[in-house]
């Protein structure tokens, strides 16, 4: 019997993640919403540096920073990047010299405690180099600056992009698409947050590599969908070449949500309030107010209008974020009030 997936299997992959997460009913989230069949991925505990979805991302893109004999790490992002941390934990984990591009200024407002604890105390913790930087809707541009100076300084440093998500980093949501599969074989939806495109391409593309009819959503966290759209549409057919399946791909693959966004990156909105209550209190999910709550908004936002009618088990990814949490003190306060 064939392999549908041969060729990621030949890449260069360093083990990182507690794989695979474990796929767990929500049985009172699911008769709340009136769901027969609601699961949940729990990326959440990959375990490397307080888990998360970029885990896996960095089996693969860290597996090439070694192969190209890389002695520092470039990435980055806002200042509770979900990414920044993983990065910074898995290349304390690897010996690697890591530095972190912090972007400052996309956040019109913070909470207190915005700039000192969550992700961005343990990218310190983890040892990371922080390289404060304005933000850039260019996402990746002035992390080439950082590593055009490392390498100016006669170092040899690798660009791990903007949430990890290029193809490669894409491949561990292949993967993660093939466990889905395996423990649910007639998954019909698959729902998470959409950010940085890279999980989505990933998704799609391993689903068409194994011949899976199960639809992807991606829900819109960031306020910008035809960004993320268009991102994993460049993304995933990319993936899907380095999957050999190239040819299958299309655009109409791709579907990312609207609606809840809260209007903006990192604040949240009634929705993504009530998402972070039930998920809590029915399921005893810890969510954060800016990517999983979000992603929970948009699963609870359209099973209520009727999405899943037709039938078919439906399987939300926790990606992840919970270090954001303590970020945001007043809201998470609110909702444990």
């Amino acid at each position: 019997m064939s392999d549908a997936l041969a060729r990621l299997r030949e890449l260069p992959r360093v083990p990182l993640a507690h794989l695979p997460t474990r796929m767990e009913a929500m049985p009172r989230l699911g008769a709340h919403l009136g769901l027969a069949g609601l699961h949940v991925k729990r990326d959440d505990t990959t375990g490397l540096g307080l888990g998360g979805n970029k885990v896996r991302k960095l089996e693969f893109d860290l597996a090439a920073a070694l192969a190209a004999e890389a002695d520092c790490v470039v990435c980055g992002g806002v200042v509770q990047s979900n990414t920044a941390r993983q990065v910074a934990a898995a290349c304390a984990k690897l010996g690697i010299e890591c530095h972190l591009g912090i972007m400052r200024g996309r956040l019109a407002r913070t909470e207190p405690g915005y700039e000192e604890t969550g992700n961005i105390l343990l990218d310190r913790l983890y040892g990371a180099v922080i390289h404060d930087i304005p933000w850039d809707e260019d996402r990746n541009r002035r992390l080439r600056l950082i590593v055009e100076e490392l390498r100016a300084a006669g170092r040899r440093p690798y660009l791990v992009p903007y949430g990890a998500s290029d193809a490669l980093g894409a491949m561990g949501y292949v993967l993660a698409a093939e466990e889905i599969v395996r423990d649910c074989p007639d998954v019909a939806w698959i729902v998470h947050g959409s950010g940085s495109a890279g999980t989505q391409a990933g998704l799609v593309a391993g689903l068409l590599a194994l011949g899976h009819p199960a639809r992807v959503i991606g829900i819109d966290v960031d306020a910008q969908p035809e960004r993320v759209e268009a991102d994993v549409c460049r993304v995933g057919r990319e993936a899907a070449g380095l999957l050999g399946v190239g040819d299958r791909w299309s655009d109409e693959l791709v579907e990312v949500a609207v609606g809840w966004s809260a209007g903006a990156y990192g604040q949240a909105d009634a929705t993504t309030e009530e998402a972070i209550r039930l998920a809590a209190r029915l399921e005893a999910l810890a969510l954060d107010p800016v990517y999983s709550g979000k992603g929970m908004a948009g699963l609870i936002g359209l099973a209520r209008a009727g999405r899943f009618a037709a039938g078919g088990p439906v399987v939300w990814i926790h990606t992840g974020g919970s270090p954001g949490i303590f970020a945001y003190p007043e809201t998470m306060a609110r909702l444990s009030a």
